[in-house]
């Protein structure tokens, strides 16, 4: 077995010239599909902000956290990629590379991981943040997500002010904290998925 390694710790490192290629594509999917999840997220969110905000402008300032968190998943495939280009090293006057292929398939393995989630990560933020923040929106300007006979049809249905003189009274204001709250720890969670 001592044999068998010292023979291998002599054989030379697997360094081709195309080797750095494999790892620039690595660099180019952190950057490329973390910034395209960033910007799919951001559109997503901000489509919905745009179209509560018409009816509720108030929530507007309340209901950004879905973009910015988006705009974040861009910054970490920037991160990433920045660090993957600059432990690539450059070529030395001797034209001699020293730049292994299993150091660039781990590079591109760093950067498809990294990509990947953030894409991913970057549309369940969107997603999430769409409904999020219509949802936020339309309680907070007491529209009625289903017709008058959703009762009938199996939803429940909060009221806005206590009809009866016997219930508790729910406000606008409490519903819209509440749904806030949910969504952003769905935010958080789906951030997450980048990390």
């Amino acid at each position: 077995m001592e044999r068998f390694l010292e023979d291998q710790a002599e054989l030379p490192v697997q360094c081709p010239s195309w080797a750095v290629s494999i790892g620039y594509l690595g660099v180019a999917s952190a950057a490329v599909l973390s910034n395209f999840g960033s910007a799919w997220g951001t559109w997503k969110a901000g489509v919905s902000l745009v179209h509560t905000g018409i009816r509720h402008p108030g929530s507007v300032m309340k209901n950004v956290i879905p973009i910015v968190m988006a705009g974040v998943i861009g910054i970490y495939g920037l991160i990433v990629a920045v660090i993957l280009a600059e432990s690539i090293p450059k070529p030395n006057l001797k034209r001699e590379n020293l730049y292994s292929v299993y150091t660039a398939m781990a590079h591109l393995s760093a950067g498809l991981c990294t990509g990947i989630s953030g894409l991913v990560a970057g549309g369940c933020i969107g997603i999430v943040g769409d409904y999020g923040v219509r949802a936020v929106g339309y309680r907070a300007s007491n529209i009625t997500l289903f017709p008058g006979s959703s009762e009938k049809a199996g939803y429940s249905s909060i009221p806005d002010s206590d009809e009866g003189g016997g219930g508790q009274e729910v406000s606008g204001t409490e519903d819209q904290n509440k749904l806030f709250v949910g969504m952003l720890i769905m935010l958080i969670f789906s951030e997450a998925l980048a990390l």
